[in-house]
């Protein structure tokens, strides 16, 4: 087997101050680096990482911060042996990002069962914080719950009501289809079929036929990156669109919207957690963000800088890196940053904060690049989420 292996990426803090604390920390960013998902998160959650530690000011208060980064290749028994190794060899204390959701419920185990702490940031599994919930793991940026409630809510009010799912063939994509299929039906839609397509995929025209003979009024792409690209791309080339249907993509990144171009996505509806440029506060990061990375940052960036800035802040208030009180710091602390505003994690992992409803402009709309997205709607953090006591997580009294 072709295990990636763990890489020494970056290091910072360095220097110790005349701080009373004297701790030493490491972070493994793990995700894809050279796949599908290598745009919204790989080497870009790296330097959100290093964003983090730079703007807490780790090095100044006796806090010393290194951060490893790996390659899963979207394999749960690669993220399962470089999880093993970080924290059994190399001493990692907190591993962040992951991105597929069959490697982040591996690492998620195997990171309950060494006690320490995961916040994800990439994967999407809302089994994360239902049955499978952990009290060493923060689900810290969207979920297949947040997604389906945005996106399947909206289309179905706008009389989009009949659905037929795209689905990836791993948990990622059954948890969403699943979520959204709740959705449309507790809405007054209905699901009319499902055909699951191999993870990852390159050809989908068979699949799309089916999904376009079954006549309904959406088709519903439960899959993500590539595979959400050469879908839509696919899509528009055998005039699915223009027909008629409509292509709801329930998990879509600004990456993929700029390898689509506007042509071929305007008119996407979508949910995200973080878009570039919601406010003065987010143009700034992302500007800085985009100096280092040459693009704009995804909301998984958005995520992982977030989460290992109060990961630091809770390190900081426990006055140790011990994952149980440092859990117990991150769920007492209010959470605020630049990027993600306010918000506040739960018992059972779940961050809250407020989500996004967006479209994506056509290329007269758009006043240049990146410039991708029509905010339609916020929805509060308070029903953005699935009600803590629907879950059930063994976490909650």
């Amino acid at each position: 087997m072709n295990i990636a292996k763990p890489m020494l990426a970056l290091v910072t803090g360095l220097l110790m101050t005349s701080s009373a604390l004297a701790i030493d920390i490491r972070i493994g960013v793990l995700n894809d680096r050279s796949g599908i998902y290598a745009d919204l998160s790989g080497e870009g959650s790296v330097i959100a990482a290093r964003m983090a530690i730079e703007d807490f000011g780790a090095a100044d208060k006796g806090i010393n911060v290194e951060i490893l980064s790996a390659d899963h290749q979207n394999r749960p028994d690669v993220a399962s042996t470089i999880a093993r190794q970080w924290y059994d060899n190399d001493n990692v204390d907190v591993i962040a990002d992951v991105p597929t959701s069959s490697a982040a419920i591996a690492v998620h185990e195997i990171t309950r069962e060494k006690n320490r702490v995961f916040i994800v940031s990439g994967a999407a599994s809302s089994d994360l914080t239902g049955t499978m919930c952990s009290p060493n793991t923060a689900h810290w940026t969207y979920d297949t719950w947040a997604l389906a409630n945005g996106t399947g809510s909206a289309m179905v009010q706008e009389g989009f009501d009949s659905w037929y799912f795209l689905t990836a063939d791993y948990a990622f994509g059954h948890a969403l289809e699943a979520d959204t299929s709740a959705v449309v039906e507790a809405s007054g839609g209905e699901v009319l079929g499902t055909v699951r397509h191999p993870f990852p995929g390159q050809d989908f025209s068979s699949f799309l036929l089916q999904a376009q003979a079954s006549g309904a009024k959406v088709i519903g792409l439960a899959n993500a990156g590539g595979d959400t690209v050469n879908a839509i791309k696919q899509a528009s080339e055998f005039g699915i669109t223009q027909a008629g249907q409509a292509l709801a993509g329930l998990l879509i990144f600004i990456t993929d919207v700029d390898a689509l171009g506007l042509n071929d996505a305007q008119g996407l509806v979508l949910t995200e957690a973080f878009y570039w440029d919601l406010n003065d506060e987010t143009r700034e990061w992302s500007e800085r963000f985009e100096a280092q990375r040459g693009a704009k940052p995804t909301m998984v960036h958005a995520g992982v800088y977030s989460g290992v800035l109060h990961y630091l802040k809770a390190v900081e208030h426990a006055g140790s890196k011990d994952a149980e009180l440092v859990m117990a710091a991150m769920r007492e602390l209010p959470i605020e940053d630049p990027v993600m505003g306010g918000g506040e994690l739960r018992i059972d992992g779940r961050k809250t904060h407020d989500m996004y409803l967006f479209r994506v402009k056509s290329p007269d709309e758009s006043s240049g690049p990146w410039d991708y997205y029509e905010h339609l709607a916020t929805i509060p953090a308070e029903t953005a989420f699935r009600p803590l006591e629907d879950g059930g997580c063994e976490l909650v009294n």
